[in-house]
């Protein structure tokens, strides 16, 4: 080849970058010239942020983006690096996203009830509630437990509970999500044992467990035992999923409890991505190839009002999580670069008042989700802000989905928003404003200390201070709440009201339960577990004997408490 030839490629790509350079200085042009003309122009009595009090331009331009790296480096396509397109190359056009209510209240019979209502209705995969007393490792029978037993969920205190929760309902078949955290070692561990109990391996379960114990620390509360021996439970569950759950996802590093608390977009992002870096930090200490764990970590964000933002946040976060598995953790395996999520629109956005509003809500909020490529959606009802869900509006709430899926369009192509300069501005920003909070947490010595320093309980009431006031002020409307209100805002709607006698039905039931039960094999197992907590012996065996033997859940936590002992929040100013 002639130097002339060789030549010829450097001198049209030489050509092209002029070319680029005087179309983006004769855009300056003619942009300062719009500006200029609309100067003086009347704007409405209305402050241009996003929810997360980002300043939003009335106009984007290529300009917006003449920093940003090529496209296959930036966006690429769906199912490739970075996967900002998504996680998957067919996305929607192979398969919906799995359409999964998050339901459960009063006893494990009445919530079984309702999921098979939810699956006669075109559900295709369940999410469990649990009550409080369940989330933080009590048993119904627990005097702490008085008066909260079914109420904010499903009472779950032994194996004998989740049979009966899943009876008829094939664990094969079912991909089932659970939201438990403090406990979830041993909840998950009452699954495995029901799913045996039905002749189902852990080898064919498909679903996720929450088990996000630093978001608790950060945002929701709902913890039982100190730092790290809870981080410790977590990897030997990576562990044993790996080897025996190969298809279940032992985590779903959850945004949502923190948003619900009052951060940013952005902070969302970047806390529950660092966090998500931290379960790997911690899974290759102790000696887990990154890529036999980090293919089954899934997310979970919670999909707010501000509809661009949202769709945003989704595609940044599939960039982010893409580039430092393969760059700062040497992940080789392309599934371990792939953030898969699951959504739930906003329950913080929820009114009391004009209730009929949350259902045009939470329609715009799944349509984000959607768009910003989410693998499985929750969408709220519109009475969960008075009461648990009644039949008819979680009916409602399921068909805004089937709706989005069936009639819309939305789902026929794949990343519809891509190419838009506002939205792949604001996705640049939020991976940029990612970057920079994560520069914060490792000056305050990463995200354990940063915990017990106080300093994101601190950035999140902040923001939450914020937002509150701009509600107060009226400065950011919600509809029927501070503006748009005619005094038909006390909606009479029917609510789920809780059986008061669920609690003594649950009672009566472990009664039977402790009196039928080998107490032989329960001191044994239990007392197992405690000396497997003060060794580094991997603790999914221990609970798994004690949940065959039907210990209870507290009982089991009792057990780990006597080594691991329990966290209390330091107290900041």
């Amino acid at each position: 080849m002639s130097t002339i030839e060789r030549e010829v490629p450097t001198e049209r790509l030489e050509k092209e970058l002029r070319k680029k350079k005087e179309e983006l200085d004769a855009l300056r042009q003619e942009l300062a010239r719009w500006k200029a003309e609309h100067r003086d122009a009347p704007t409405r009595d209305t402050t241009f942020t996003s929810v997360s009090d980002r300043e939003v331009e009335p106009l984007y331009t290529p300009i917006d983006r003449e920093d940003a790296p090529g496209y296959l480096e930036g966006q690429g396509l769906p199912g490739r690096y970075p996967f900002t397109r998504g996680p998957y190359g067919t996305m929607y056009r192979t398969r919906l996203w799995t359409m999964r209510q998050f339901a459960g209240f009063a006893t494990a019979r009445e919530t079984n009830e309702r999921y098979h209502y939810l699956l006669r209705n075109g559900q295709t995969g369940l999410s469990v509630a649990f009550d409080f007393p369940t989330l933080m490792g009590y048993d119904s029978d627990h005097p702490r437990s008085l008066g909260e037993v079914g109420v904010c969920g499903v009472a779950i205190s032994s194996l004998a509970d989740m049979e009966t929760l899943f009876d008829g309902i094939p664990l094969d078949q079912v991909s089932v999500s659970m939201t438990i955290n403090g406990p979830a070692i041993i909840l998950f561990c009452f699954y495995v044992a029901a799913a045996e109990k039905q002749g189902v391996s852990p080898e064919q379960l498909r679903g996720t467990v929450q088990n996000d114990i630093l978001k608790e620390y950060q945002a929701q509360h709902a913890w039982v035992f100190p730092p790290e021996p809870a981080l410790r439970a977590i990897v030997d569950m990576f562990d044993w999923c790996s080897q025996h759950a190969p298809l279940y996802n032992p985590i779903s590093i959850s945004g949502y409890h923190i948003r619900e608390a009052g951060a940013t977009a952005g902070q969302e992002l970047a806390f529950t991505l660092r966090n998500g870096f931290e379960y790997v930090e911690r899974g290759i200490e102790r000696g887990l190839d990154v890529d036999s764990f980090a293919p089954r970590l899934s997310f979970f964000f919670d999909i707010h009002n501000d509809f661009f933002e949202e769709v945003a946040k989704l595609r940044a976060a599939r960039r982010i999580w893409a580039r430092h598995m393969k760059e700062t953790y040497g992940a080789k395996n392309p599934a371990s670069w792939r953030l898969r999520t699951h959504c739930q629109t906003a329950g913080v956005t929820l009114t009391a008042q004009q209730p009929e509003n949350n259902i045009v809500r939470v329609a715009y909020q799944a349509m984000a989700a959607v768009l910003g490529g989410t693998q499985s959606l929750h969408t709220n009802s519109m009475d969960e802000t008075l009461a648990l869900p009644t039949e008819k509006s979680v009916r409602v709430a399921l068909r805004t989905q089937q709706v989005l899926a069936h009639e819309t369009g939305v789902p026929n192509t794949i990343d519809p928003l891509a190419g838009s300069y506002y939205v792949e501005s604001l996705t640049d920003e939020l991976e940029a404003e990612a970057e920079e909070l994560f520069r914060e947490i490792d000056e305050v010595g990463g995200v354990v200390p940063g915990i017990e320093a106080g300093w994101f309980q601190k950035e999140i009431a902040h923001s939450a201070l914020r937002q509150q006031e701009e509600m107060e002020s009226g400065e950011r409307v919600i509809v029927g709440v501070n503006d748009f209100t005619d005094g038909s805002e006390e909606v009479a709607i029917d609510t789920l009201r809780i059986d008061p006698e669920v609690e003594e039905r649950q009672r009566e039931e472990m009664a039977r339960l402790r009196e039928e039960r080998d107490s032989e094999a329960v001191e044994r197992t239990l007392s197992a577990l405690t000396e497997a907590a003060r060794s580094d012996e991997n603790l999914v065996p221990r609970i798994l004997d004690c949940a065959r033997a039907y210990c209870t859940l507290y009982e089991i936590r009792h057990a780990m408490e006597k080594e691991f002992g329990s966290y209390k929040e330091p107290v900041f100013f």
